[in-house]
């Protein structure tokens, strides 16, 4: 005898099916069947209720990005939806594997501009992986295993399921689905023998050879299978922004961190190797500076598993196409163990340099007001660099991605390619139900922290034991920055006027505390971190306090400056 069920409680046997056990969401009139169904899966489906719908797709981000399982995100239709695109767009340019599901008008009436009807799909499609409007129930668990599979195969990414009403109340004698091929879509390349050769004999050859490391090493789990490569051939590296974790940051070969504000050395040697080995990262603009003088002398070799990335901005000697888990043994099978200790050695006058000029001003004041850089550098120490960064986006985001230390995989949180202020606070939500055993530490900007300050209520409702730290300097600080470099100081509607945080993190029942003064900073941040759940402590930092160094626009990678004199 069958047994019929609704198209909602047909989707939710499908997300146990995957494996979902946390999502984020925010009930609505179009996706209230769907709602009533989870009422019945609460103990297997742990449902957090966010406060707003692009706080579910952040939270969701966060989730993922720790934990390496695709999240999910809930919303009802029309406003609901349109909230999640932000999140959506910023999941795919960021490769975070996402399955955010809204609800839709009827089938019945789509197109007469129905009650908070949107066309999703139409939105959604060129910022999405897949996009997929369910008009039947019958086809629940098709989508969903298919929308599952998408996401988290090859290149991650998000992938929208439009969910009609009829579909969700709707009968359906449900089976479940498993979809683990899709005709024409191929996620993981595979080279040839002879590409690995090739690759293997450009490094063996190289004498002044230069690894750079992003996400895709991360999102392939192949970190054991860097530092084998790394480490037989000797070959120095430097990590993107989303690649900081990858390779821990006191392993001996780890050179720093790429782009606008990284790390002078492994910038200047871009322009100097003679091999330039791209692992799991695009030649982001951030990245690579002006692209006419990006590493003309050298040759290059990019591993990736996304043919689309090959040549996209900037034109390669040699392309590894797959999953750099598999094509880094490949080819790491293949190397001569080499030294290059000439070659490395001529990074140190220049981190020494950026040392005594940056480095340490930033994290060892003598005097003057509290800096970013220092409070993030004792944070990290307090944790003893084994904690998770999370950032908004800002000056918060490139000192605490700066100064903040790395010891183990997946640790970094934060939005690169769309930088989306607000993302902080919600996705280090996320973070504490993606590593619940790790401490969550967010560096948040007085901006950022406003533009969605109501997710303070999932905290407080959830107990998440986000640790946060409020770099408040009543200022946009990265506009401001810009401002002063660019502008003439002509500091157009950047100042904060900012209300009184403390208070409103008691609101909330989150203890909170504010430092103004050295001296009351490391007590502070023991404090904070003794303290079960969540917490908030404010840092009164100083206003026209810069990061640097900076590749201006426009400039070389080489062309660095070190400060800035009005």
């Amino acid at each position: 005898m069958k047994q019929l069920i609704t198209g909602a409680e047909a989707l939710m046997r499908s997300l146990e099916a995957e494996g979902v056990d946390v999502l984020f969401g925010y009930p609505g009139g179009a996706i209230m069947p769907t709602y009533d169904a989870l009422y019945d899966h609460r103990e297997r489906l742990h449902h957090i209720l966010v406060r707003h719908e692009q706080g579910a797709v952040h939270a969701a981000q966060g989730y993922a990005r720790v934990s390496g399982r695709v999240g999910v995100a809930i919303a009802t239709s029309g406003p609901g939806a349109m909230n999640t695109v932000t999140g959506i767009a910023d999941a795919m340019i960021d490769s975070t594997p996402l399955v955010v599901i809204c609800g839709q008008v009827d089938a019945a009436v789509m197109g007469t501009d129905a009650f908070q009807e949107v066309d999703v799909i139409g939105v959604a499609q060129p910022i999405t992986k897949w996009a997929y409007q369910i008009r039947r129930p019958q086809d629940v668990a098709w989508a969903v295993s298919r929308a599952f599979y998408i996401a988290r195969s090859g290149r991650p990414g998000p992938v929208v399921l439009d969910f009609a009403k009829n579909a969700q109340t709707g009968l359906v004698d449900y089976e479940p689905a498993h979809v683990d091929f899709i005709r024409s879509y191929r996620p993981v390349p595979v080279p040839s023998d002879d590409v690995i050769r090739q690759a293997a004999d450009m490094i063996n050859h190289s004498q002044r050879p230069l690894v750079l490391v992003g996400q895709g090493v991360e999102l392939g789990e192949a970190q054991a299978e860097l530092q084998q490569f790394l480490e037989l051939a000797d070959l120095p590296a430097a990590c993107t922004l989303l690649g900081l974790s990858a390779l821990p940051s006191a392993h001996r070969l780890n050179m720093g961190m790429l782009g606008m504000h990284g790390n002078l050395a492994p910038n200047v040697m871009t322009n100097q190797c003679d091999l330039l080995i791209a692992v799991g990262m695009r030649f982001d603009d951030r990245v690579t500076g002006n692209v006419q003088t990006y590493a003309r002398q050298a040759k290059i070799i990019h591993f990736d598993i996304d043919p689309s990335e090959i040549n996209k901005n900037i034109s390669v000697d040699l392309a590894v196409v797959g999953n750099c888990k598999q094509t880094l043994a490949r080819v790491t099978a293949l190397l001569h163990e080499a030294r290059h200790d000439e070659w490395i050695s001529a990074f140190r006058p220049l981190w020494d340099k950026e040392n005594e000029r940056v480095i340490r001003p930033a994290t060892q004041p003598a005097e003057g007001p509290l800096l970013m850089g220092e409070v993030v550098s004792r944070v990290s120490e307090a944790t003893n660099h084994q904690a998770v960064l999370v950032t908004d986006v800002g000056q918060n985001q490139m000192f605490g991605c700066r100064y903040f230390r790395y010891s183990q995989p997946r640790s970094v949180v934060t939005s690169g390619g769309c930088g989306t202020m607000g993302f902080g606070l919600p996705a280090a939500i996320g973070a504490t139900f993606g590593a619940p055993e790790r401490t969550v530490c967010l560096f948040v900007g007085d901006g950022g922290l406003q533009m969605t300050l109501q997710e303070f209520g999932t905290i407080m409702e959830q107990h998440s034991p986000v640790k946060i730290i409020l770099l408040n300097n009543n200022f946009l600080g990265n506009v401001r920055q810009w401002q002063q470099m660019f502008f003439h100081r002509r500091y157009s509607f950047t100042p904060m006027l900012n209300p009184d945080y403390e208070r409103i993190a008691s609101a909330y029942g989150i203890p909170s505390q504010t430092v103004t003064e050295r001296s009351q900073l490391d007590e502070a941040i023991r404090r904070m971190l003794a303290t079960p759940g969540p917490y908030l402590l404010q840092c009164g930092v100083k206003e026209e306090d810069n990061v640097m160094p900076m590749i201006p626009l426009g400039a070389s990678v080489d062309e660095m400056m070190l400060e800035f004199k009005d």
